[in-house]
């Protein structure tokens, strides 16, 4: 809950504080360990952060730990089911989750959630109940690897299925995860991804959901500027953020990052702002560093603000 006297603060108080504000019904899976103790000092409110998909897809953990660390970026997200060479899959066996947990927490990377692809829009049954048994195995392994929460998609629209029966369905499904997710302190994330992931979709989704441990996810997609624009976009589903959202390239002016940034901290948002990028580069971790300090300047322009 954000503080009554916030507005009070000094700017200067304002940027020291290290007290991270969780959004909405999201205290559920809010704050992990690592989060809340973790580089407090340099990251008062959101935090930026790196998503393996698709520049860290060939890092092993002990690499992935290294090159986030020296690019000053401390927390990550695991994709999964894509054979990357971090290893994180739901095979791994008990002693396997818990050495991974560990070397996050004696590291200065807190693993921030696993970013699966399960998606709730077919109308097979079978392939829905399967993205439903796998999401519950995705989240009892971000549990278990000390992580908290995972990634899932709407995903797409089908021909010859009402637009609303779909809706309805992903929204189903959701509530379905979220009630296993809330169980195991996760949260899920439902990023705006696919055609049924436009905001206005997500927003009529998730007025179908109840679980407060379903959350959603941006993914600062540029036809999020159509219609009324991004602002009015934005706020159809600000209410319903959870801890993470997805950033591309920083230097695509196709996006408007910074109105977002100012957005977000306008707001009180606490979470982290995951880099996921597949441009080719020569050396992905200076050019990690290039991305954190676009980002940086960024949030020094909205604290400003």
């Amino acid at each position: 809950m954000i503080s009554s006297n916030r507005k009070e603060l000094s700017r200067r108080d304002f940027m020291k504080r290290s007290i991270y504000i969780t959004t909405g019904a999201a205290a559920v899976a809010a704050l992990t360990s690592c989060d809340s103790l973790k580089n407090q000092k340099s990251a008062a409110w959101t935090r930026f952060g790196f998503t393996t998909y698709q520049w860290g897809k060939d890092w092993d953990v002990p690499t992935l730990i290294a090159n986030c660390s020296k690019a000053g970026v401390f927390g990550v997200e695991l994709r999964t089911s894509q054979s990357y060479a971090h290893g994180i899959e739901l095979e791994l066996d008990a002693r396997q989750r818990r050495e991974v947990k560990k070397r996050f927490e004696d590291s200065p990377v807190c693993l921030v959630g696993i970013a699966s692809g399960e998606r709730y829009d077919s109308p097979e049954e079978a392939k829905l109940n399967s993205a439903i048994k796998n999401t519950k195995a995705c989240v009892k392994l971000s549990r278990d690897v000390g992580g908290s929460g995972v990634r899932v998609f709407p995903n797409s629209f089908h021909e010859g299925v009402p637009r609303e029966k779909t809706v309805e369905q992903i929204a189903n499904a959701l509530n379905v995860v979220g009630v296993f997710a809330a169980d195991y302190g996760q949260e899920i994330r439902l990023e705006a991804h696919g055609s049924a992931g436009e905001l206005p979709t997500i927003r009529a989704i998730m007025d179908q959901v109840v679980q407060p441990s379903v959350r959603v996810k941006l993914n600062s997609d540029k036809r999020d500027t159509r219609g009324e624009g991004f602002e009015a976009n934005f706020n159809l589903v600000k209410d319903f953020l959870g801890e993470t959202l997805h950033l591309h390239n920083l230097k695509d002016t196709e996006f408007p990052y910074q109105l977002q940034m100012d957005l977000l901290v306008k707001m009180g948002w606490s979470g982290w702002q995951l880099l996921e990028v597949s441009d080719k580069v020569k050396d992905r971790v200076r050019a990690l560093i290039e991305q954190r300090q676009i980002w940086d300047r960024m949030l020094a322009n909205s604290m400003k603000a």
